[in-house]
């Protein structure tokens, strides 16, 4: 009898330690496999940054160079104070028509997608659809007359066509933030009614704070869009001076097609502002598409 316990125990032990052998082989894989996938898409920035501190022959040597020498830090400042290219002129520009921008998303696309979540009002409904449905409506099937209507607004060379379209809502967000809002419970909605909050107080105080992460989603999303926007500014302003980093970024590139370290260093100094909001909302980001796909 012992013998076979103890024969039973061995087996056991066995089996177990092959199953947490096989574990810790697939999550060894699962790892190799998402490094290999963030180095292939990192692979691109990672040249450029590397191309802005060469000279055009290192960036071109073959065999390829993955490391400058000598390093060109110099490119950075003369791209900076190329005469084309006013970089922190358009570095405010890009935070002034983006910030104003992800503020009229968040804002007006919350409050949609609350009163279509929370309040009752007859054909809401048949509203909701409606603003769905401008999703399959193609942009350039627009571009034409709100054109032609701003242009008689006497707004065509500011940032006002730009910016003011962003204070009336945006149909997806409006969907997703709906989504959330529907999730939590009714019961801290008639609470407050009955400790006398309003309508508003309780969407300001007490909704917004519970989809944050839903919030953070949407104003990453809305900037990370406008910041590479480069139809409508090139439409709707006609001043240099008024360019953001896109457009700007296009212009340099004209001036300066055969310099590519320049152009390297330009591209980075574009993208760098981009990696610095994403390094400071990382966590509010992450959660945020957590829980996108938990809410419904």
């Amino acid at each position: 009898m012992q013998l076979a316990r103890r024969e039973a125990t061995s087996t056991t032990v066995a089996t177990r330690r092959g199953l947490i052998g096989r574990r810790q082989l697939k999550v060894l894989l699962r790892h190799l496999s998402l490094i290999t996938v963030s180095a292939i898409f990192m692979l691109p920035f990672y040249w450029m940054i590397i191309s802005a501190l060469k000279d055009n022959a290192q960036i071109f040597a073959q065999p390829i160079k993955w490391w400058p020498d000598p390093v060109h830090w110099d490119n950075f400042t003369r791209a900076m104070t190329y005469p084309g290219f006013p970089y922190f002129r358009m570095l405010w520009n890009s935070i002034y028509y983006s910030g104003l921008v992800t503020l009229g998303t968040v804002v007006s696309s919350a409050a949609v997608g609350y009163g279509f979540a929370r309040l009752r009002f007859p054909g809401r409904g048949l509203l909701f659809t409606i603003t769905v449905s401008t999703l399959m409506i193609p942009a350039i099937v627009t571009f034409i007359p709100t054109y032609v209507l701003f242009k008689a607004l006497g707004m065509i060379g500011t940032y006002a066509p730009l910016i003011v379209p962003r204070f009336l809502g945006d149909a997806f967000f409006i969907f997703m933030l709906r989504q959330f809002f529907l999730g939590i419970p009714w019961e801290l909605s008639e609470a407050a009614k009955m400790d006398g909050a309003g309508e508003f107080r309780i969407f300001w105080q007490i909704m917004l704070p519970m989809v944050k992460p839903a919030l953070m989603v949407t104003a990453v999303f809305t900037c990370l869009y406008t910041w590479h926007d480069f139809f409508g500014p090139l439409i709707y302003l006609s001043d240099p001076n008024k360019y953001p980093l896109s457009l700007g970024l296009f212009a340099f590139k004209a001036q300066r097609t055969t310099d590519w370290d320049l152009l390297m260093a330009a591209s980075t100094l574009v993208t760098l502002p981009l990696v610095v909001l994403f390094a400071f909302t990382q966590r509010y980001f992450l959660e945020g598409i957590t829980m996108t796909g938990i809410k419904g």
